[in-house]
């Protein structure tokens, strides 16, 4: 993989893979390629299968060595070094990832800059406080139950939310003891070594975290290592589907988070302007690079052109642009393919019967960049395609329903379930509707992840969860002690 040299970015290139706390190097190199600009301004290194050997191997060795002797205080010790060492990178790594990725830096400072240390920080305080054991009388036996670190796990990663979806598996399964190899994205390669510097700066044992960016095949190798214990995967329903059969055959533990459809529900009774001022970040964030957005948009029919105008200007006055210029709240796609993927849907959504009220193009005063406008399609039938499948661009579908029992119907009639919200000047009533719709999370009046709360989702979004102590609980297993019965 040959590098364009002569338009790389002096000082961010990368040649060396991370593995058993040390750099080695490849020549096995990938171009990454500024979304805004379409130009290569870095290189990075890619793995080999025997690189994963290599890693998988550092790991198990860490596993049995200093890192096993740590107290769950020690663990946590370690993960607020780390986690200290990631913010002092903060704002360099959000500029990263948004050059990769097109994602607006102002919201990447907090998902990508920030968002790691909050989620190391959580579990290095959550393992900390714990019980990794319980005492149970029973009547056959005194039962200590015993809860171990699960062993060597494979973190794959995409490139949308690439240090944030990191740091939601980096962070339970250190602090449960675990060690752990991460196979990020080529795309988002760059930004995944700020974790090995961070490490070397935190004082991590060797072979504790090792990273090894590289393609599918790559992936799919390390899924399949026979010394990996478990696999914590976030990426599309088609690779996860792969990745549970694998895990499935091989009896090995796997936790998926995939891909969603989610529904916004409007109320009739909505004060809208709130639901207006909370659109870009609920239904439309990342550039809608985003699983859980609320990209379907059910609307009363009661109400439904006063909704479908105030949802188009709102749309329409986004501000699209470079996603380092602060007032930027639309960049652009990850790449030329998902570009094209997108107009292919809208394309799609206009020979669907639905009107387009505004985008559906690029934008004409961008000449380079992998832009794609803003755009809402309205009078959507839930059964249309752009309604079914996840388009991953910034693309809204607007659809009306009668009455609360059908929204609840159309938002469920999806198979997917990771997201979803409830908008409605009624909390209470929020509430309720919240509880019918068959998703993983929602919000109501409100839609943002909390390192405290379980995410994930059902049906084919994916399986398990991450976050909150339901995240801890993958990377531990349980081993039951028999003990006499006291007193018998």
């Amino acid at each position: 993989m040959g590098a364009a040299v002569d338009s790389v970015t002096v000082g961010l290139d990368r040649d060396s893979l991370f593995i058993d706390g040390d750099w080695v190097h490849t020549p096995e190199r990938v171009e990454v390629v500024e979304a805004a600009t379409e130009k290569a301004f870095a290189t990075a290194p890619m793995a080999r299968p025997a690189d994963i050997d290599a890693a998988v191997a550092a790991a198990r060795r860490a596993l049995r060595g200093p890192w096993a002797q740590l107290s769950p205080t020690g663990r946590a010790e370690a993960l607020r070094r780390f986690a200290a060492a990631l913010k002092a990178k903060a704002k360099t790594t959000a500029e990263l990832v948004s050059r990769e990725n097109g994602m607006p830096r102002s919201f990447s400072l907090g998902v990508n800059g920030y968002g790691p240390m909050i989620m190391l920080e959580y579990y290095a305080n959550l393992v900390e406080s714990a019980s990794l054991f319980d005492h149970r009388p029973g009547a056959m036996a005194d039962v200590r139950v015993l809860r171990e670190p699960i062993g060597v796990v494979a973190a794959i990663t995409p490139w949308n939310y690439p240090q944030a979806l990191a740091a939601m598996k980096l962070g339970p399964a250190l602090a449960a003891g675990c060690t752990v190899v991460l196979k990020p994205a080529p795309e988002t390669a760059l930004d995944a070594f700020v974790f090995a510097d961070a490490a070397v700066e935190a004082g991590l044992p060797p072979g504790v975290l090792n990273i090894v960016p590289g393609d599918r095949e790559v992936g799919a190798y390390l899924v399949a290592h026979p010394d990996v214990d478990k696999v914590a995967f976030t990426g599309s329903t088609a690779a996860g589907r792969n990745i549970g059969e694998i895990c499935g055959r091989l009896l090995r533990p796997v936790t998926l988070e995939l891909g969603g459809k989610s529904a916004a529900i409007v109320c009739e009774d909505v004060e809208l302007g709130h639901f207006l001022d909370a659109l870009p970040e609920v239904c439309l964030p990342n550039n809608g690079q985003t699983c859980h957005a609320g990209t379907r948009i059910l609307a009363p029919r009661s109400r439904y052109a006063e909704v479908v105008d105030a949802i188009t200007d709102t749309v329409r006055g986004l501000r699209v642009g470079d996603p380092l210029d602060r007032a930027t709240q639309i960049g652009p796609l990850v790449s030329a393919a998902q570009r094209q993927r997108v107009l292919g849907y809208v394309e799609v959504g206009r020979s669907s019967g639905a009107r387009l009220t505004t985008g559906g193009s690029t934008p004409a005063h961008l000449s380079a960049g992998w832009f794609v406008e803003p755009t809402v399609f309205c009078d959507v039938d839930n059964a249309s395609v752009i309604a079914r499948e996840e388009i991953f661009g910034p693309v809204l579908c607007v659809i009306p329903f009668e009455d609360e029992d059908e929204a609840v119907a159309i938002a469920n009639d999806s198979e997917y379930g990771l997201g979803g919200s409830v908008w409605t000047s009624d909390e209470q009533r929020g509430m309720a509707l919240a509880a019918r719709i068959e998703t993983g999370t929602v919000g109501v009046n409100h839609y943002a992840t909390d390192v405290v709360g379980p995410f994930g989702g059902v049906k084919a979004s994916g399986l398990g969860r991450e976050l909150g102590p339901e995240g801890l609980a993958p990377y531990l297993t349980l081993k039951s002690v028999y003990l006499a019965p006291s007193g018998g």
